[in-house]
Formats: structure tokens, C-alpha cells, sequence
């Protein structure tokens, strides 16, 4: 029976979340499997990787067969180095001490090139952050100036608008005050002054 190792997909539509799977070749790809040795998860910089190491190096040493995407997970990971770094202990070309030693060197380097990338991710996030708050705060300074206009326009109107009403009292009061002070209107002479004053009969 031949065995592979491969994913298995979960997650949901849009998420897909992967389950690394010891499984016979004739399973289908979310079917039966054997052994479950980890997770892959590619929505995340880098990809996020839960693997059983010792299980996933059993599983190649005894001739397991990975697909393409788990053999990348695995070289990535550092199975095939291990693999690789126990057949040299095998052939006596150096001792446990020595492999544990290469591989250490190998992860440390590894986890800092994966630090970098996260680094650089955060880094971009927050200048994209600060980008949209920067566009934001424009924006929010143009309404504001908007704003203002309106408000002064507004405020101009009905500062003239206080001002014809003040005038226009001020007009109506005055012609009040001219009505009052203009003199009174001349008396008509009297009737007896006008007969004496008529020429006598001849």
C-alpha cells in the first residue's frame, strides 16, 4: 500500500485551512487518512506551519511519499535537512553533537528570515495605517474648512439681515419724530373779519 503525505483541506470558502495527513494514495483527498502530523496555514505572511516534527521525519524515513506542496512544508521546515544530517551520523562523517549543532545554526537563521518578513509586515501595516489616517485627517480638515464657510455665510446673512431690520426702525422712528415737529396747519380767517374787510357800497 502506498502512503502519502498531503493536505487535507478544512477552513471555509474564501479560508482555506489545511490539515497535513498521512493517507493511502487511493484515499480520497479529504477522506480516510492514517495519521494526522500538523497544520498549514497559507492566509497569514509567512505561512503558518504546526507540525510534529519527529512524526513528519518518521514518515519520510520510512518512505512515505509527500505531494509537492507538502515536500516545500517539509524542506521548510527542515525534515529533509534532518533527514539529510542523520544519514551523515549514519556514515560516521560527524556525531549527534555535531547534527544538533548544524541544525540549530540552520533554525536560527531560518526563524530570523521569518522575523524579518513579519517585521517588514508590521512595518507596512502601520504605514498604511498611518497613510489612511493621514487622508482621513485631510478630509476631515476640508469638511471642517467647509463647515466654517457655511457657518460665516450663514452668520454674514443674518448679521445684515439685523442690520436692514436696526435701519429700518431707526427710519421709522425718524420720520415719527419729523411728523411730530412739523408746525400746524394755518387757520382759515374768520367770517366778520372778512366783511370789514369787504369795500363799502357806493
Amino acid at each position: 500500500m502506498a502512503t502519502k503525505i498531503r493536505l487535507q483541506r478544512g477552513g471555509h470558502k474564501g479560508y482555506a485551512f489545511y490539515s497535513i495527513v498521512i493517507a493511502d494514495v487511493r484515499a480520497p483527498r479529504d477522506g480516510r487518512f492514517t495519521e494526522k502530523i500538523g497544520t498549514y496555514n497559507p492566509n497569514t505572511n509567512p505561512a503558518t506551519v504546526d507540525l510534529n516534527f519527529d512524526r513528519a521525519l518518521y514518515w519520510v524515513e520510512v518512505g512515505a511519499q509527500p505531494t509537492d506542496t507538502v515536500r516545500n512544508i517539509l524542506k521548510d521546515e527542515g525534515v529533509y535537512l534532518m533527514k539529510h544530517l542523520r544519514g551523515g551520523v549514519k556514515k560516521g562523517a560527524f556525531d549527534e553533537v555535531a547534527l544538533q549543532q548544524k541544525f540549530d545554526a540552520w533554525k536560527s537563521g531560518k526563524d530570523q528570515a521569518q522575523n524579518a518578513i513579519r517585521d517588514n509586515e508590521a512595518k507596512s501595516k502601520e504605514a498604511a495605517i498611518a497613510k489612511e489616517l493621514e487622508a482621513e485627517k485631510k478630509i476631515n480638515e476640508a469638511l471642517a474648512k467647509q463647515i466654517a464657510e457655511k457657518k460665516a455665510a450663514e452668520d454674514a446673512a443674518k448679521a445684515a439681515e439685523e442690520a436692514a431690520k436696526v435701519a429700518a426702525k431707526a427710519a421709522a422712528e425718524a420720520a415719527k419724530e419729523a411728523a411730530k415737529a412739523a408746525p400746524a396747519e394755518v387757520e382759515t380767517p374768520k367770517a366778520e373779519e372778512t366783511a370789514t374787510e369787504a369795500p363799502a357800497e357806493a
